[in-house]
This record gives C-alpha cells, structure tokens and sequence, in this order.
C-alpha cells in the first residue's frame, strides 16, 4: 500500500528567492526614502576653481580708460575772412602769447578802412571851418555892437538936447520926433542884434556838436576796422604748442573758420568714457586712482559731459596732487573710478560661475570636502576683484567660481 509524501513549504530555493526579493525591496525603499534626491555629476578637483568666503572691507569701483589731455585748449579760429597770406608756424612747435601765427588778406576791408579814414579827415577839416567862422562870427557880432552902442549914445545925446530945446521952442515938433524915433530905432536894433548874435552862437553851438558827434563815430568806425585789420594777423593767445594748423597759403578761410588748436601746457587733466548704465552714479567729485611707475594717483571728477553717445559718456577728471611725471598728452590710464564707500561686507571673488548663474546661485563645497550641493544666494554690488553677498553665504564657507558650463541641471557635484 502506498503512503503519501507531504510536501515542504521552505524549501531553500523558496528561502533564497524570499530574502533576494526583500532586499530588492528594502533597496527601493532606500533610493526613495533614505538616498539624496536630485541629479548630481562627477567632476574633477582639477578642473575647478575653489574660493573662500570672507568678510572685509569693501568698496565698488568700475575700471574705465581714460585719455590725458592739456588742462586747456584753445580754438584758433579767425575772427576776419580773408585769404591766408603767409604762415608764421605750423603744428607742433611751442609758441609765445602773442606770437604771429598766420597772416590774412582783405582788400575789402582795407578799402573800407580808407574811406573811413578819409570821411573822418573831411569832418575834422568841417569842424575846424565850423569853429573857425564861428570865432570869426563873435567878432563880427562885437564890432557891430560896438558901432550900435556909439550910435546910442550920440542919439541919446542929440534926443536929450532936443528935449530941453523943445521945451524952450527953439526947435519944432517934427523935428524933435525926428530925433526921437532915430534914438529909439537904434536901441530896438540893438535888442535885435544881440537876439540874432545869440540865435548864430546857438546854432553854430549845435553844428559843432553834430559834426563832433559824426566825427567820433567815425573814429570809433574806424578803430573798429583798424582792429579789423589787426585781427587779419591771426596771435597765440596762450603760451602752449600748437596741436594743428588746417589752413594752407592761399587759401580762402571764412570769419570764425577753425584754424587750429593751442594746447595750455601748464597743466593736464584726463577725460574717461563711461557706460550710459552708470550715468545716474556718477556726480562732480567721485573719486578715481590709477598706477603709474610704481605709484598710485588720485583722480577727482569735476564735469560730467551729460550727452550719450553710442552708450558712453564722458567726464573730465583731474589730479588731486602733483601730476605724475613722464605722463603726457594722449595717454592712456587704466582708472578706477570709486562708485562706494568701504563698506564691511560679505563678498566672493569674481569668477566665470556668474555668466552662467547671474548671481543666483553658487555650488557651496560641503565641510567634508568631497561634493558641493547648490544653493541659491543673492549678490549685490561689484567691483573687478569681488561680488558682495547679500544673502545665502557666510564667511569661511567655500563656493565654486569657475565656470559651470554643463552644471546648469544639476544639484550636486561629486568630487573625484
């Protein structure tokens, strides 16, 4: 008779499947709970570039070049129009104030200063005729008062007589108003002529005064070309060196055509281009330094050119002390123009990371010094050497500066 076999339940087939199951398991369950989440990468320490976060002094500044150029420059510009009859210098050379640079041509205006000469010769020659009758008038008005004043007193004379002999009727009537109306005549013409003596001195009075005053018009008319004519020889009104003369012997220049340029060399200032995205920064007395031969010089801004062009604009700067020696016209400086304060701040060096990143994040290497994990931050301003961090790091941290091209989707870097 046959017994029947009863079948094992653990066998250790079954044993083996079950605990490789549970681990497979118990490994699933790791990566989801227990194993760090997001994407990381492996890269090499060589390859990257590890700074440390600090704090201290900090001060935002911009480097912009600018160009040395003469404390003062003057226009040579031609008050007279005229055509260039001889040059005196040319550009380059050092001049005096007061040296002859060029000399013009105007036969216009050398016409025009011989015809007011001559009119002023002709008034003058006036005038004199004018005082000259004028004198010869008051004598003339004199003798002929006299004479009336002699004839007066004979017929005063002769009416006195008259009446005492009227009275004792040695004469007659008529003939006592005969000599009556004849006294009397002559002292109403006397009234007369002196009415009319004064009406010729009072208007010959005023024909002087408006020859005189033609005459001096006319001399101010022609100091006024005679200085016209003194402007045809084209002076330094400086002492400097002349940077440049356009104009050639021969050649016909306009009134207040440009000529050329003195340049003042008592003294240098520097003039910097700066972009349009600094304009609302930058005021009259920022401070500026640049190195040269082994110093470093102050710069102070003091005119802001406000016009923008092609996104720069320009300021004018000059030397706090005494100008370095060696620096001349057309130099160029390497400046640092001083936007800040220092400050005490939180800061990071520069690094290739912020082209990608635009200051939002940093890699911060853990304290183990095996990975660094991604974090975001928050910078605020910058010069060439530092970002200043406004929030997200703290100092003796280290962060990843170099560039983090192929990081931008990751969140861990594995160093190896």
């Amino acid at each position: 008779m046959d017994r029947k076999i009863k079948k094992k339940i653990w066998t250790p087939a079954r044993l083996i499947s079950l605990v490789l199951g549970s681990l497979f398991v118990v490994f699933i369950l790791y990566s989801f709970v227990f194993a760090e989440k997001g994407s990381k990468l492996n890269v090499s320490v060589e390859k990257i570039n590890i700074s440390e976060v600090i704090r201290g002094q900090f001060r935002e500044f911009i480097p912009v070049d600018g160009s040395v150029l003469p404390i003062k420059t003057i226009r040579l510009d031609a008050i007279e129009g005229g055509s260039v009859a001889k040059k005196f210098l040319e550009g380059g050379v050092l001049v005096e104030k007061g040296d002859t640079i060029i000399k013009l041509n105007n036969n216009n205006l050398v016409q025009s200063f011989i015809r007011e000469e001559t009119q002023a010769f002709i008034l003058v020659n006036n005038l004199e005729n004018t005082k000259l009758a004028l004198k010869r008038n008051d004598f003339e008005m004199k003798r002929r008062l006299i004479d009336l004043n002699f004839q007066i007193e004979e017929a005063k004379d002769n009416y006195e007589r008259s009446k005492i002999l009227r009275e004792e009727k040695v004469i007659s009537e008529q003939e006592f108003l005969t000599i009556k109306r004849n006294y009397e005549k002559l002292v109403s013409s006397r009234e007369i002529e002196i009415e009319s003596q004064k009406f010729d001195v009072e208007n010959s009075k005023l024909q002087i005064a408006q020859t005189e005053a033609t005459l001096k018009r006319t001399r101010n008319n022609l100091d006024m070309i005679k200085a016209n004519l003194d402007n045809l020889y084209i002076k330094a009104p400086i002492s400097g060196r002349i940077s440049y003369i356009n104009v050639e012997v021969g050649e016909s220049i306009g009134a207040g055509q440009n000529i050329g340029q003195i340049d003042d060399l008592n003294g240098f200032k520097v003039r910097a281009s700066i972009d349009e995205h600094y304009i609302s920064r930058i005021y009259d007395g920022l401070k500026g330094t640049f190195d040269f031969a082994g110093g470093s010089y102050d710069l102070t801004i003091y005119k802001v050119y406000p016009e923008v062009n092609n996104g720069l604009f320009s300021v004018d700067l000059k030397f706090d002390s005494d100008i370095p020696k060696g620096i001349r016209r057309g130099q160029t400086l390497q400046i640092k123009l001083q936007l800040s304060e220092n400050i005490e701040a939180i800061q990071i060096p520069r690094g290739s990371f912020y082209q990608t990143t635009g200051g939002n994040y940093v890699f911060v290497v853990d304290p183990s010094g095996e990975f660094a994990i991604r974090r975001n931050i928050r910078l605020g301003r910058q010069n060439p050497r530092f970002y200043e961090v406004v929030e997200g790091l703290q100092p003796g941290e280290k962060v990843i500066v170099s560039s983090y091209d192929g990081y931008e989707d990751k969140d861990r870097l594995v160093f190896k």
